[in-house]
């Protein structure tokens, strides 16, 4: 019985030491069989998607879906925590001597206060440990538990810091695409823009958004399940609409060339496909759904027309367009069911306001100015 506590101990706190220098300090996706925090999260993940899905309002299922983020990385923080005090409670077990003040007996579940109380520095000092193994093992958990303080206040600002940078260019989209953002607005907006190096330039900060979206996303997962301030945005739609916008520039748009537009959607397609492998997202080979039906195609055409843009219309422009859109589509649509997310449509069914357009207070002062309600709002196309 000694011998297995023991062994138990010793892989139980191996187990959890490797797992969290994995999670946050390991810069790289790993692939094994079994992780901790892996099973952490789909064992979690999945009841909470399923709950919200009884919430019929999306605002408030999106404010439930937020709190899963910030929540389960504490209970992750709390899960370890208490696995490696049972562990150091198995060890002790194993092969500790240890007295207790009073007429109580030592057995496991008092060695399992014993070890919280070290791993927390509590001092309390109603049980003592007598052999050296168990003295060492002591100053050790003792020294982990500062460790595992450190990790705590170092872990949550960086995943904050990360979370705040990705955040930044997603709310740039609101008066660049629009709320929710659309690759027809986008490239409404900024397309017809008389000087070529404007668009480009915005490309290539999306690039950067896409390495930076990666890059923190493969080192730290629990970003995945952040939600952005406003409901009708996410990472997974920035990231779709800008791979919606750049395959419709490769595709050809007469007058915009497509040199930077080919590397950003050479970078944003990476994202897309690393990223649905980090949430463990499933392709469905029998949904043959589309994002872009005919009719909305040509409402996207016809939309572009007006304001001076026009997508090719050769056979080779539209298998171009199909070909980028099933290098990307199928994992951002994996994601999306797995992260119970919406992705943008191409181009909005009627005009919309943007965020920035709305406020608490627009019908108050619009009264107070004398102008009929709903007076304050231009289109979305006509936003300046």
């Amino acid at each position: 019985m000694f011998v297995i506590a023991t062994v138990a101990g010793f892989i139980l706190i191996f187990s959890v030491l490797l797992d969290a220098f994995e999670t946050i300090v390991l810069p790289r996706r790993v692939q094994r069989h079994f992780r901790l925090t892996a099973w952490f999260y789909r064992r979690t993940w999945r009841p909470w998607r399923s709950l919200a899905r009884y919430i019929k309002t999306p605002g408030r299922r999106e404010n439930f879906l937020g709190y899963f983020g910030p929540l389960s990385l504490i209970f992750l923080l709390a899960l370890w925590a208490f696995c490696l005090i049972s562990g150091f409670a198995l060890l002790q077990y194993g092969f500790g001597k240890h007295v207790q003040l009073g007429s109580e007996t030592i057995n496991l579940w008092t060695l399992l206060y014993f070890s919280g109380d070290t791993f927390f520095t509590l001092g309390m000092g109603d049980v003592l440990p007598t052999a050296t193994p168990s003295r060492v093992l002591t100053v050790f958990e003792s020294g982990m538990g500062f460790a595992f303080l450190g990790v705590v206040i170092g872990y949550l600002p960086t995943i904050y810091s990360a979370f705040s940078r990705r955040e930044i260019e997603i709310s740039l989209l609101d008066a660049r695409a629009g709320s929710p953002p659309t690759a027809g607005e986008f490239l409404v907006r900024l397309g017809g823009c008389a000087q070529q190096a404007v668009l480009d330039e915005i490309f290539k900060d999306w690039e950067h958004w896409a390495a930076e979206v990666l890059e923190s996303h493969l080192s730290y997962p629990v970003l995945s399940f952040f939600r952005s301030q406003h409901n009708n945005q996410s990472w997974l739609g920035a990231l779709t609409i800008m791979l919606d916008s750049t395959a419709l520039v490769i595709s050809g748009i007469d007058g915009i060339r497509n040199e930077q537009a080919k590397i950003t959607f050479a970078m944003a397609r990476h994202a897309a496909v690393d990223l649905a492998q980090v949430v463990n997202a499933q392709h469905d080979p029998s949904d043959h759904s589309t994002r872009l039906p005919q009719e909305e195609f040509v409402r996207l055409r016809e939309s572009f027309a007006k304001r001076g843009l026009r997508l090719k219309e050769t056979p080779e422009a539209g298998k171009k367009l199909v070909h980028l859109r099933s290098l990307y589509e199928p994992y951002a649509v994996g994601i999306a069911k797995t992260l119970f997310i919406t992705l943008p449509p191409w181009i909005h069914a009627e005009k919309r306001k943007d965020n920035w357009q709305a406020g608490p207070w627009d019908k108050q002062i619009q009264a107070a100015a004398g102008r009929p309600e709903g007076d304050a709002a231009s289109p979305a196309e006509e936003h300046f």
